[in-house]
């Protein structure tokens, strides 16, 4: 059964972001000499630095990934689009991660991220799942792991243990506030109001939260 929470309904929705501060700075990989991999957040002494990684934005690294489940991403890339306090995302979230699937999480908070959310393809429900060219529009799990074995994922997990997906990003990014000549304030005053939400759908007869 199709899980979904609609749109334009529920106001006031803000999304916290939450990231360690590991993830705002650089990652460095290193191999040593008996093959050992080094991940840290601090150049290596000895200055063979093999990948450094920048982790403060939404983009899902492929790096690290078996070659099937890379190249699955590759042509088949994964954007997750979720609002907080909503049940059927966090169950589509945790769908995409016991399945092993790296992606990239936007968030819908303000009316330009609504709009973002039209303009890839959406129609006015969450979670929002693009897989390629792929659209799912609420959650069904059938209807997930379907659309996700077709693009050519596994079947099973087989991302990395230490792999994490990147941290979650608004669908538009807000837009800084400009000032003229005269140092007067020149942004859309309505530009990062909350969006007019709609409460979730009611579950279908027999699903219990």
């Amino acid at each position: 059964m199709k899980l979904a929470v609609s749109l334009f309904a529920t106001a006031g929705l803000m999304v916290c972001l939450l990231a360690s501060s590991a993830a705002q700075g650089q990652l460095y990989k290193s191999i040593g000499a008996d093959g050992h991999v080094t991940y840290s957040d601090t150049p290596p002494k000895n200055g063979n630095v093999v990948v450094k990684k920048s982790l403060d934005n939404n983009n899902t690294d492929v790096s690290e990934l078996p070659y099937d489940l890379a190249q699955a991403n590759k042509g088949n890339p994964v954007v997750l689009y979720t609002a907080n306090n909503c049940v059927p995302c966090d169950d589509g979230r945790t769908l995409l991660n016991v399945r092993g699937v790296p992606y990239k999480e936007k968030t819908i908070s303000t009316n330009e991220d609504i709009a973002r959310l039209k303009a890839v393809g959406g129609g006015g429900q969450l979670p929002f799942l693009l897989i390629g060219r792929n659209k799912q529009n609420g959650f069904e799990a059938v209807g997930w792991q379907a659309a996700i074995s077709a693009a050519g994922y596994p079947q099973e997990n087989r991302l990395p243990k230490n792999y994490r997906n990147g941290a979650k990003a608004p669908a538009a990014p807000p837009v800084k506030s400009r000032t003229d000549d005269t140092g007067n304030d020149n942004s859309d005053p309505n530009a990062s109001k909350g969006a007019s939400l709609p409460a979730p759908i009611s579950a279908p007869p027999g699903f219990r939260f």
